[in-house]
């Protein structure tokens, strides 16, 4: 049988750590390879090149670190090679897409009400950079870049393909097939050569969701002195992850790797276990983010160590669960892997690397709580506190807060959720000093 070939936009750590780790494992490995290319920067594809695609893996236990040669990507190149990234879409072998493109690289509009209602910000800047001639040259921005290559697959007669989200945004497969799809009406009016490929991608490009977890910290030079006395070999693109991983997606309908065979979960109905994640995993990694950060501390692992921080966790974690819709035990039990995961002190994952684009993160871990308790009358105050830990970091470095970031579309809820802000804000401004 011909091998087959998932392409994946987005090549760093986390896919690195998960997906690409998921095929390496699945019982027909043997049959499948993975071509990815780079997001924003091609150092990452330069450095998978020195050793044709293998890095390895480090895996940080509580006591002792584990390494594994991950050699699933067969070809890495930079995102911004037009003809690599139009060839492979164009390659009837490859028939699925993933993404780790980040929260921020879907450019959802953020005057949508909670901005998630999963329209193009067309008033982008790059966007609209790439809009102009899409066709005469290469995309800077996922969504554009998406529809480029879909219209090469459309010129090529390739057949289907599905799109596979692996981002931290519910509905993410809904989330990338929007945006896509805007992205290739606004191609079509500017460029009569496009026309008709937004009804092709609408007829034969399916967009799935998948929940994805495994926490993954940016790799220090500590962690390549680690992994090359445990290998023997040097290597440039270890990548640092714990033992735990997830992988929950939505069924599909065309050959891709049997990932269930290596752990993976196929579910009907991805939301739930979505909203599990993002309220309990990532709402909790923000609020030790944002609230560490003022404290002066710089990993989870510390902060959580924190009695103070542990204890604000443990209150949010309680109106957190309220707001999710998986069974009582359920939820427990994740809670209790989470307590385990955060304890462990070899996983040295930053504070900083949380924090970073919270504008996008909170509207998606945090705000949904919030209003969650709002309408149920549950307590407030931890969740409120998030953001305005937030607000309060942003102000103290100089920086503005986009105002949307708190508008649902609802006057009165979004009145609702700027005083619950404010009041945490005037207590911690009160009482925060580093």
């Amino acid at each position: 049988m011909a091998e087959r070939i998932v392409a994946h936009l987005g090549l760093g750590a986390f896919h690195r750590a998960h997906q690409a780790w998921y095929t390496q494992h699945a019982a027909d490995a043997g049959g499948w390879s993975l071509v990815g290319f780079t997001g924003r920067s091609p150092e990452q594809a330069r450095i998978l090149a020195r050793r044709r695609g293998a890095y390895t893996l480090l895996v940080r236990g509580p006591e002792v670190d584990a390494i594994e040669q991950i050699t699933a990507i067969q070809r890495a190149h930079d995102g911004a090679d037009r003809a690599a990234w139009e060839g492979a879409l164009a390659d009837a072998a490859v028939t699925v897409l993933t993404l780790t493109i980040t929260e921020a690289g879907y450019r959802l509009d953020p005057r949508a009400p909670g901005g998630d209602a999963g329209r193009l910000d067309l008033a982008d800047p790059a966007v609209r950079q790439d809009l102009r001639a899409p066709g005469t040259h290469g995309a800077v921005t996922a969504p554009v870049r998406i529809a480029l290559g879909l219209d090469a697959r459309r010129r090529a007669g390739a057949g289907p393909l599905e799109v596979i989200s692996c981002d931290n945004l519910v509905g993410n497969g809904r989330l990338a097939g929007a945006v896509v799809l805007d992205a290739a009406r606004a191609w079509e009016e500017a460029d009569p050569a496009a026309a008709g490929l937004t009804s092709w991608i609408e007829e034969n490009v399916r967009f799935r969701s998948s929940m994805v977890d495994r926490i993954t910290p940016r790799t220090v030079p500590d962690d390549l002195a680690t992994a090359e006395r445990l290998s023997g070999v040097r290597d440039e693109a270890v990548v640092v992850c714990e033992p735990f991983s997830e992988w929950l997606l939505e069924p599909g309908a065309v050959p891709a790797p049997d990932w269930a065979s290596a752990g993976a979960r196929i579910v009907n109905d991805l939301v739930p276990y979505e909203e599990r994640k993002l309220r309990l995993l990532n709402g909790a990694h923000s609020l030790l983010a944002h609230h560490g950060l003022l404290h002066g501390l710089t990993d989870v692992a510390e902060a959580f160590a924190d009695p103070r921080l542990r204890d604000l966790v443990e209150e949010y974690w309680e109106t957190a669960a309220a707001s999710c819709r998986l069974p009582d035990a359920e939820l427990a039990a994740a809670i209790a892997a989470t307590r385990t995961r955060f304890a462990n002190p070899r996983i040295r994952h930053r504070l900083a690397q949380i924090a970073e684009g919270a504008r996008h993160k909170l509207p998606q871990r945090i705000l949904p709580v919030l209003r969650s308790a709002i309408a149920a009358g549950h307590a407030t105050d931890a969740t409120a506190s998030v953001v305005a830990a937030w607000i309060l970091g942003e102000e103290r470095a100089g920086r503005g807060v986009d105002p949307d970031v708190l508008r649902t579309g609802d006057a009165a809820l979004d009145e609702r959720v700027r005083t619950l802000v404010d009041r945490a804000l005037r207590r911690l401004d009160a009482s925060v000093v580093v």
